[in-house]
């Protein structure tokens, strides 16, 4: 059996990187995370480091604005996984440029872990969000740099807890806003299983070249689906209030960025369907838990409607 790839991430402290870190450490990849000084010495990150080291992470002191300790990083692996926040996907430059010179990449994954950007129909409301993404594949591919997009959708501590409504952090329990008619699905996916299928798919050869999208039957709901499921927790009927796409447009384009992204992210997903109006595979992508198939999409077994339940009644009791 051939020795499981060596694998750098970059971003590893962030929100979907611990994620990846612990589930590349976790299936015996010798696994490494650039990380700068002034974060390793963070209090505010000890506990994450320390986890990372009890898992056996070696840690590389680097930055990603530093072109020598990136390359030299990347020389030490086989794969690069880069999960920077959305602040830095434009920076993902450098570290295309360090591979190139580094030379050695079999597989790079940049930094997307959400809706496919060649899929999204939100231009013009974003800020470039999506079209930024996109460029950064564009420059992948052209330098020839082999690669896997991870397409994980909605994971779900995002929107699920809110019952999709903006600026709530809990579930409302008297009147709920549906946006168009409340039947376009999106897809949620827990964070824990968006790394386990990342990290699946960095020996995989089905996957080398392709966007793997995560889609499973199970995590698959409309708006007015969640609703339904959020009543009968609460045993309550909660009073609709069905808001149009023109009128929800005119609000987004009304509320300046970021402050209109979780509006935009709401569009895209329950009224133009974006993550779910296109066949993955006619499109030229793979469907992770159809190649996985053995692999359990949540690793405690909880369907998506517990899994919503016990989100909205933990944040909304």
């Amino acid at each position: 059996m051939a020795a499981k790839s060596k694998i750098l991430i970059i971003g590893g402290t962030g929100y979907i990187g611990k994620y990846i870190v612990e589930a590349s450490a976790k299936s015996g990849h010798p696994t490494f995370a650039l990380l700068r000084e002034s974060t390793v010495s963070s209090p505010a990150k000890a506990e994450i480091i320390k986890s990372f080291k009890d898992s056996g992470v070696t840690i590389i002191h680097g930055d990603l604005y530093s072109h020598e300790s990136l390359v030299k990083a990347i020389k030490q692996v086989d794969v690069v996984i880069s999960t920077v926040g959305s602040r830095q996907l434009a920076d993902q430059v450098k570290i295309i440029a360090a591979i190139k010179e580094a030379a050695n990449v079999k597989r790079f994954f940049p930094s997307e872990f959400g809706v496919d950007p060649d899929k999204t129909r939100v231009s013009g409301l974003d800020n470039d969000y999506y079209s930024g993404k996109a460029k950064i594949r564009r420059l992948v591919e052209a330098e020839g740099i082999p690669y896997t997009y991870i397409c994980c959708n909605i994971c779900t501590s995002f929107l699920l807890p809110s019952l999709a409504q903006p600026g709530l952090k809990t579930p409302p329990r008297d009147k709920v806003t549906i946006f168009g008619d409340g039947n376009v699905k999106g897809v949620f996916v827990k964070e824990v299983d968006v790394a386990a299928f990342t990290i699946s798919t960095v020996d995989d050869p089905r996957t080398l070249n392709k966007a793997m999208h995560l889609r499973p039957p199970g995590n698959v709901y409309s708006l007015n689906e969640l609703v339904e499921i959020w009543e009968s927790k609460i045993g309550k009927k909660l009073e609709k209030i069905y808001v149009s796409e023109e009128e929800f447009l005119k609000k987004i384009q009304e509320t300046p960025y970021p402050a209109n992204m979780e509006m935009v992210f709401i569009y895209s997903t329950f009224v133009k369907g974006d993550q779910t109006y296109f066949d993955i595979e006619s499109s030229g992508g793979v469907e992770g838990t159809q190649l996985q198939a053995k692999r359990m999409i949540r690793d405690d077994g909880m369907e998506l409607a517990d899994l919503l339940v016990w989100n909205c009644f933990h944040h909304g009791s």
